[in-house]
């Protein structure tokens, strides 16, 4: 029977900077309405394919929650099979833990609430975007970096910036202002990416004049102004002279705020010790430069999404953190932040040489039993058998197998009885791992033979079977959250209503008390 643990001693956890990793298991949308601070999107049925990147430590201390769904001891059974050893249940579930801490909406909310905090005690500055827009129009010496992936970039931006990643800032700004008097201005889609750009060049001491566009293309959006769209206009690589320069900056404010510095004995003995305490490992530059080369163990983490998204890749709050770059900058501007955040974060010292037999995690795999495995063309033959997606929605409805239905994964059990037919099912996802993983689920819950199709959706692809767009749904698409902040179609309300949660962060943190955040000061600046 799974032990169970109380709201209170989770929250001692935190308080004390002990480890512990807490898993939401419901699905994202209901996730996103309401959850502890430190809580992990988890969805039970992608247990086996997003867990252990986030939960390296089979040891770990993990504690699993729902909303009365009847999820929890389902996911606990399915961690414990992984070989995980500390696994408990939130006694009471989310309701219980409501009684006594804060819960918080939409996602990624460690690093929205600490950006707030960051402004709020660093008196960030910014301006509105009509000022901005003024600004554009009538001065020649002002620049627009947008913060985000260039993929967010591309979709929408403001008219005029170029794509500088948030990791990339200090790294890259002397090549689009390598005039002390051109005006910087940052933005993001909201408010945090601009706000963390916006101080990351201010600690690092860059003479211009550096703003955050308030409330990032929301606020544009808000105020009747455009966005251009499609655009691939990026910052230039650093020259020699602006690399020399962002060195000596990084290093100057990552001593201040106090990040250590390792080699490579250090690294192999946070290494050794991983069994008693969880290490990540993440290469914090640009995921091209990854893909080139980089030190085994080292997994892509782009410094600025790191720190934007920290839930996505430290899933164990209190574990230690090793930060690399090739340059001395972008892993020592994340890691500033990072320790900032409570993390207990390192950077590998820049050109340090690594043995290659240093030894590396190994990675889940979730193997389908070979009897249950048909290929493309096996499920072409199949005339009576009834497909089921347990992709996530958007992917589904970008493309599907004929015929498909989509089924959320945690709702697999109770809603394969809904669907039609008497044949096979068999089930796919988009590269077959979900799929595999929830195989002997999905049998126990039906009495309909249920095979895999092989490789999933994407081996179909790839025999030159087309897709359709056309969707069935078995189960309410509540598995993605709708961001306010993404694409270009979002309702004014929606968007507003997420500026106005944001700037009431401040406050909720200050009433949860279990943050542990700590913004440090400028050198310069005065105790109180």
């Amino acid at each position: 029977m799974t032990r169970t643990i109380t709201a209170r001693e989770l929250r001692a956890h935190w308080a004390e900077g002990r480890e512990i990793a807490l898993l939401d298991v419901r699905e994202e949308g209901p996730f996103a309405e309401a959850h502890p601070l430190f809580a992990l999107s988890v969805p039970v049925s992608e247990i086996e394919t997003s867990l252990p990147a986030l939960v390296p430590r089979l040891s770990a201390p993990i504690v699993v929650y729902d909303a009365g769904e009847g999820y929890a001891a389902w996911a606990a059974r399915r961690i414990t099979a992984l070989g995980y050893r500390d696994v408990a249940v939130l006694e009471g579930g989310l309701q219980a833990y409501a009684r006594i801490g804060e819960v918080y909406r939409d996602v990624n909310v460690p690093s929205k609430a600490f950006g707030e905090l960051v402004e709020a005690i660093r008196h960030t500055p910014s301006l509105p975007a009509a000022e901005v827009r003024r600004l554009l129009d009538e001065e020649t010496d002002v620049v627009v970096v947008d913060a985000r992936r260039f993929e967010e970039f591309s979709t929408m931006s403001i008219p005029g910036g170029r794509s500088l990643p948030g990791g990339e800032l200090v790294y890259r700004i002397r090549e689009a202002a390598s005039s002390p008097d051109t005006l910087v201005v940052v933005n993001c889609a909201g408010r945090t990416r601009s706000i963390i750009g916006t101080q990351s060049l201010v600690n690092a001491g860059l003479p211009n004049r550096v703003v955050a566009l308030r409330n990032g293309t929301i606020g544009w959006t808000l105020e009747g102004f455009s966005l251009a769209t499609r655009r691939t206009e990026q910052v230039a690589p650093p020259s020699e002279e602006t690399r020399a320069w962002a060195r000596e900056r990084a290093a100057a404010w990552a001593t201040h705020v106090g990040v250590t510095v390792i080699g490579a004995e250090d690294l192999a003995r946070f290494r050794a010790e991983a069994e008693t305490r969880t290490l990540y490992t993440l290469d914090v530059r640009d995921p091209a430069e990854h893909a080139i080369g980089h030190p085994a163990g080292f997994a892509s983490a782009p410094g600025g999404q790191l720190v934007q998204a920290t839930d996505e890749w430290l899933g164990v709050r209190g574990a230690r953190v090793v930060l690399y770059d090739d340059d001395g900058v972008r892993a020592r501007m994340a890691a500033s932040w990072l320790v900032q955040m409570g993390w207990d974060a390192s950077v590998l010292a820049e050109g340090v040489a690594l043995p290659d037999a240093f030894p590396v995690p190994a990675s889940s795999r979730v193997l389908p039993p070979a009897e249950a495995a048909l290929t493309p063309d096996d499920l072409a033959g199949l005339t009576d058998a009834t497909i089921v997606d347990l992709a996530r929605s958007p992917a589904y409805r970008r493309g599907h197998v004929p015929g498909a239905w989509h089924v959320s994964g945690p709702a697999l059990a109770r809603d394969l009885a809904a669907l039609p037919g008497d044949g096979p099912i068999v089930l796919t996802s988009p590269d077959g791992r979900v799929a595999a993983a929830n195989l002997m689920d999905a049998r126990r819950a039906t009495t309909r033979p249920v095979l895999l199709l092989a490789g999933g959706t994407w081996a179909w692809t790839e025999s030159g079977r087309p897709l359709e767009t056309d969707g069935r749904f078995v189960s309410e698409p509540i598995d993605v959250y709708k961001r306010p902040y993404e694409g270009t179609d979002n309702a004014r309300a929606a968007m507003q209503g997420y500026i106005d949660w944001e700037l009431q962060l401040v406050a909720q943190l200050a009433n949860d008390g279990i943050a542990r955040f700590r913004v440090a000061r400028a050198p310069d600046a005065p105790r109180a």
